[in-house]
């Protein structure tokens, strides 16, 4: 936005709709995505791209739109994703929303590193989410689970990220560039 003083023309409504949509998109489309992820397509670990695609989205929206996904929002998002993929109610919430806080500290310096950098860091991140939420189901249930889940989710989410880190850079570029209305 423009900082400097002078008569600017109103925006028309058309243009702050667009531009709200523009801002929403990140939210909106990862709030579609994850349940469409629930719905029964019949893929083979379907469960585990929930958790993965949620923590890539708030990952990377965080980093370079982080505007786009506040904390409340991040707190449905997490919310969501709990009671869509079953897991204890405030798990995902508590993942989600440690891992914007993490970014968000490290936002001056991380998108400037090049895309193996910051793969690198969201490869720690899922390692660290992983074992996070396999300790707290294990813990709100009273059992014991095999670590075995744990570690899939943390390869997947690991391996997942170069394909929506590509897709959510375009849309970054293209769709939700805010700053191109």
């Amino acid at each position: 936005m423009d900082k400097t003083p002078g008569i600017r023309p109103r925006r028309s409504w058309g243009q702050r709709l667009d531009r709200a949509a523009r801002r929403g998109l990140p939210g909106g489309t990862t709030i579609l995505v994850m349940v469409l992820l629930t719905a029964p397509l019949g893929l083979p670990g379907q469960a585990q791209f929930l958790p993965a695609f949620t923590l890539a989205a708030v990952f990377f929206w965080t980093l370079f739109r982080p505007a786009s996904v506040p904390p409340p929002l991040v707190f449905v998002i997490g919310l969501l994703a709990d009671i869509l993929g079953q897991m204890p109610l405030g798990s995902s919430v508590l993942v989600l929303l440690l891992t914007q806080l993490l970014v968000i500290r490290s936002r001056r310096f991380l998108p400037q590193k090049g895309f193996l950098f910051v793969w690198l860091v969201f490869v720690a991140v899922a390692a660290v989410a992983a074992a996070l939420q396999w300790a707290l189901a294990c813990l709100m249930n009273w059992t014991i689970y095999p670590p075995v889940a744990g570690l899939f989710q943390f390869l997947l989410s690991a391996g997942l990220y170069p394909m929506l880190a590509t897709a959510f850079t375009r849309a970054h570029r293209t769709l939700a560039a805010p700053e191109r209305v």
